[in-house]
């Protein structure tokens, strides 16, 4: 039984090791697909990296649930005046089970037609949860500005 046992465990480590590595490739992908729909303004898009149950903290704004977030950001991609555009630099993923916790930035750039260009950098830490169809969705997340948050858009 204890031969067993032994030859079972590399196999258990290297699938375990597989399938974090999956799931943080899944929600790379996540994120860079959201990074795209925002830019392009994508309106049909720009809420399917987010949960229904999520819980959104932006630093100076008030806690926004999915409906509330979703609402913002499609305002904002219909705001003809100022063009938004969104990167984003990936510090570390680390997924435990069903939920990973992402510390990332994202850069918001702001061009107004009124208004000097303004840059935001925006540090966080997001929680995954895998969905149901299998997905990664952010669930929670916690942003707090390196400089004085936007009128809009807070992801």
């Amino acid at each position: 039984m204890l031969a067993a046992a032994a030859l079972t465990g590399p196999l258990s480590l290297s699938s375990w090791a597989d399938s974090t590595e999956a799931a943080q490739h899944e929600i790379r992908k996540a994120l860079e697909n959201w990074r795209s729909a925002f830019n392009e303004r994508d309106q049909a898009r720009v809420c399917d990296l987010f949960a229904p149950d999520l819980i959104a903290n932006y630093q100076g704004q008030l806690q926004r649930d999915y409906t509330s977030l979703c609402q913002l950001l499609q305002t904002s991609l219909q705001d003809k005046q100022s063009t938004y555009h969104y990167s984003l630099a990936l510090n570390e993923i680390s997924v435990y089970g069903e939920t990973a916790i992402v510390k990332l930035a994202w850069t918001l750039e702001i061009d107004s037609a009124d208004k000097p260009k303004e840059v935001i950098e925006e540090p966080a830490i997001d929680i995954f949860r895998h969905q149901a169809d299998g997905s990664w969705k952010i669930s929670r997340y916690l942003a707090y500005p390196a400089s004085p948050p936007p009128a809009a858009p807070a992801r």
